[in-house]
């Protein structure tokens, strides 16, 4: 079975779309891993589908292809009849991104800007993609799922749909501010929903070499997971202007142009060690 992650933080601007675009690259194509992944694009602002494909891809073979996204799983019970007039099924909302000769690879379910239309009526929505992804999460060796910063239907799906989060925090002011709304959160999912989700861990995104707030910044988020029983990893993400760079190129951070080695190894030794602790 699939090792299925959440990406999320309630607080706003941590990088998690970057980060979860860069796992997905990094468990597909590095060695020894050449895993198949799934990435879940969970949020309206559909940041980590323009990431992953390219501004251009995506508005070429998505948006202006009328391609099924992960709008259509959600409101599959007024939209189906329109897929099918079109000859498309809601299986086709899971796009091809990449392809090895080994069997790894790159699948993407993307989102779109009309999700966001789904809050307004969320009613009985918050099982459809777990249903959707149990049916063939078989076919995959890790899932992971990019979540909107903010708590609603879209959040309780993303919880139904995975085993496990992932909490990157940008250590700068107001770091830990969004901590105790996650920690509620998953104390309340739990109560209603009757599943626990395990704390993969809090990674530090983006860290610079800004001594003095950086320092302050992590000595609060560790107190805070101390409290909580969260992990937080050793390794950190650096801070890097190839993300931006691989973002418009719709390529990996480690693909990107003039990208420095020292960093890269930051961030792959980041991700072998996330792998390493889930199991992967």
């Amino acid at each position: 079975m699939a090792k299925k992650v959440a990406v999320i933080n309630m607080k706003g601007g941590v990088g998690k779309s970057t980060l979860r675009i860069n796992l997905a690259w990094h468990f597909a194509v590095m060695e020894p891993w050449d895993k198949k992944v799934l990435v879940v694009d969970l949020d309206p602002q559909f940041n980590a589908s323009q990431y992953m494909l390219g501004v251009q891809r995506y508005e070429s073979q998505i948006y202006r292809a009328n391609r099924p996204t992960i709008w259509d799983i959600f409101e599959q019970a007024t939209r189906a009849p329109g897929l099918r007039a079109s000859g498309r099924k809601l299986t086709d909302a899971v796009f091809s991104v990449v392809r090895y000769r080994d069997g790894s690879g790159i699948d993407l379910i993307p989102s779109q800007l009309e999700l966001s239309y789904t809050l307004k009526n969320p009613s009985q929505k918050e099982h459809l993609l777990a249903n959707f992804i149990s049916e063939m999460e078989t076919n995959y060796d890790l899932i992971i799922t990019d979540c909107a910063p903010t708590e609603s239907i879209l959040t309780t799906a993303a919880y139904l749909a995975s085993d496990s989060i992932l909490i990157p925090v940008k250590p700068e002011f107001l770091s830990t501010i969004g901590l105790p709304l996650i920690q509620q959160s998953l104390g309340d999912f739990s109560k209603l929903y009757r599943k626990s989700l395990a704390v993969t861990g809090v990674c530090f995104n983006h860290s610079s070499e800004y001594a003095p707030e950086a320092t302050t910044s992590k000595r609060e988020v560790r107190q805070v997971c101390d409290n909580f029983g969260w992990h937080v990893f050793d390794q950190e993400i650096p801070y890097s202007r190839s993300f931006p760079k691989g973002a418009r190129e719709g390529r990996p951070f480690f693909n990107t142009s003039y990208r420095r080695g020292t960093k890269a190894a930051e961030v792959a030794d980041f991700c072998d060690s996330l792998g390493a602790r889930i199991n992967l």
